[in-house]
């Protein structure tokens, strides 16, 4: 059984790349208007909304990681992002998650923890 996937960014496109604060992926601006997020639009409500884009990532990230079979990576493990599509995420990325994502993943029991390492298990 075969997970979808996330577009892989050309290098043309790599200074224009943005990180979604909540899962890591990688993506242009206009994928994540054309398509949102791939792994947590639910929440992030990206999809067609450039503001939402804006607050919800950034391009503000360290490393690249292409995460082609997330479930037996661990890699994917470490970084949490073992049950996401594959493509391309980042090691570290810089910023929060915006406050009413962050009450809407406590009113559903889930810690937001920032993907920036500064919150280690």
């Amino acid at each position: 059984m075969s997970q979808p996937s996330a577009s892989i960014p050309t290098a043309a496109r790599t200074r224009q790349l943005r990180a979604c604060l909540l899962c890591s992926i990688i993506q242009t601006p206009v994928d994540f208007r054309r398509n949102g997020c791939p792994n947590c639009e639910e929440l992030m409500q990206m999809k067609g909304s450039p503001d939402r884009i804006q607050a919800c990532t950034t391009t503000y990230f360290d490393g690249i990681i292409a995460n082609i079979d997330p479930e037996q990576s661990w890699v994917s493990r470490w970084q949490r992002t073992s049950k996401y599509v594959r493509g391309m995420y980042a090691v570290r990325v810089k910023g929060r998650i915006p406050e009413d994502v962050e009450a809407e993943l406590d009113s559903r029991g889930i810690k937001y923890r920032p993907r920036d390492q500064t919150d280690q298990d």
